[in-house]
């Protein structure tokens, strides 16, 4: 067989919905790829994506049903309208090709009359290894890519604050580096996307800063396909 150059998938859902006395106050979808074929690889990113969904669900039984059931019987007594809470788990695949697939889930938290809390993160698998690739493997061997990728995130602030695109935390020069997790990427088709938690270094009216370093320069999608870490 042929090396594996891109990953066919399909969406795998699941929905839970929790009640108190009858009354729904709790809802969950979960949205996870499912690749398609048997081999070692695809077996793999299936079981992750699976026990992502599962975590998922379990979270939203331990950690936001009691919230849901609290605010439910505050409404009660206060004769409020009752809350229905509702959280939701989905992915984009942004890249694949030349035998990397990246994808990015997101979490959506709607609790109440607030900013829905949304939580990222990113995964780039070399798919002849069938492992996740570090981010460091997208420059040369010896480069200073945690420093180039925060200079890039400062300048292009700097860019929106100019322009008067964006709203940002006074001291969001020390929380750049301070947040900064070489875990949260992906890749797409125009370069190499970073990115921040929401609050990090943004008002919630931001969501999830994100900052695109294009391709060029060293800086390559293809650079370890297939040969690992």
């Amino acid at each position: 067989m042929g090396e594996r150059l891109a990953l066919k998938t399909e969406p795998f859902a699941a929905e839970r919905e929790w009640t108190v006395e009858g009354v729904p106050v709790l809802s969950a979808l979960a949205q996870v790829p499912e690749p398609e074929g048997k081999d070692r690889t695809a077996r793999r990113i299936k079981r992750f994506y699976r026990l992502q969904c599962r975590a998922f669900l379990r979270y939203c039984e331990k950690c936001l049903l009691p919230q849901a059931a609290a605010e439910y019987r505050a409404a009660l007594e206060a004769s409020r309208p009752l809350p229905a809470f509702r959280a939701e788990l989905s992915y984009r695949v942004t890249y694949n090709e030349g035998g990397l697939w990246s994808v990015c889930t997101q979490t959506r938290e709607t609790l109440g009359p607030g900013p829905a809390l949304v939580t990222r993160r990113g995964d780039t698998w070399d798919l002849a290894a069938g492992y996740p690739v570090p981010l460091k493997d997208f420059f040369p061997a010896g480069a200073a890519w945690k420093k180039r990728i925060l200079r890039h995130a400062e300048e292009e602030i700097r860019r929106r604050e100019r322009a008067g695109a964006g709203r940002w935390r006074e001291d969001w020069r020390r929380q750049l580096r301070r947040r900064f997790n070489p875990q949260n990427f992906y890749l797409t088709a125009e370069g190499l996307a970073c990115f921040w938690p929401m609050y990090a270094i943004a008002p919630a009216s931001e969501g999830v800063p994100v900052f695109l370093l294009p391709y060029g320069e060293g800086v390559s999608p293809e650079r370890k396909a297939g040969q690992g870490s």
